[in-house]
């Protein structure tokens, strides 16, 4: 049931909108939806772009249904542009705090193999990345919306604790842990998605932020 109701938000609220633009005959020019880097599933250390293959399971199926949403617009003359977000470095909310959390109660440390890739985006520059996608006519298409070198979720995990000024244990949390407390949810920490941004700075968008330290130093200072 819940993931029907994940699928529907993302899906229906898009056809929803495209119904409403018919309808009303609404001059709009530029349909730009958010997605998400779950689209290419867990890939370990493959190079992803924008034109790689979709993964397997549910978040990569559900990210495929929501972009074939958004491109129903393509056939009514819309520039449609997607944005496959990763994770959004923010301190008033998504991800961060939530990873901060245990590492604050010393109980900070790499989850699963710690390996896996995080490809993470400061919240100025995701911002900042959907400004220009309004502003410049000549996007479309597919972009990853995250900072060019995407970081190990042991380095992220250190990295955080350091800013905080907290240890971090030697040791990961064994994958079976997680999945017995988090169920499903935690493929969301072990996926692997080691994703490019050559097509956004092709296009232009100069990234304010492209090191984690300086990111989460903007955000911790």
């Amino acid at each position: 049931k819940r993931k029907a109701q994940l699928i529907n938000s993302r899906v229906k609220s898009a056809q929803l909108l495209y119904q409403t633009i018919k309808e009303t005959k609404a001059a709009v020019t530029t349909f730009i939806s958010a997605s998400a880097v779950g689209y290419y599933g867990d890939r370990r250390d493959e190079f992803l772009w924008e034109d790689s293959d979709p993964g397997k399971g549910f978040l990569a199926d559900c990210c495929v249904l929501w972009e074939a949403a958004a491109d129903e617009g393509l056939a009514m003359g819309i520039r449609v542009i997607k944005i496959r977000t990763g994770l959004v470095l923010s301190k008033n909310g998504g991800a961060l705090p939530a990873m901060a959390k245990p590492i604050k109660l010393l109980l900070g440390a790499p989850l699963g193999r710690g390996k896996q890739w995080m490809p993470w985006i400061h919240i100025d520059d995701i911002v900042g990345v959907y400004t220009k996608a309004v502003e410049d006519e000549t996007m479309q298409g597919a972009y990853n919306g995250a900072a060019p070198y995407p970081s190990s979720n042991k380095l992220v995990v250190k990295r955080i604790a350091w800013h905080l000024g907290r240890p971090v244990w030697p040791i990961n949390v064994p994958k079976f842990v997680l999945q017995g407390v988090l169920g499903e949810r935690s493929i969301l920490l072990l996926m692997s998605t080691n994703t490019a941004a050559d097509k956004l700075v092709k296009a232009g968008y100069k990234f304010k932020y492209t090191d984690l330290d300086k990111a989460l130093q903007a955000i911790y200072r």
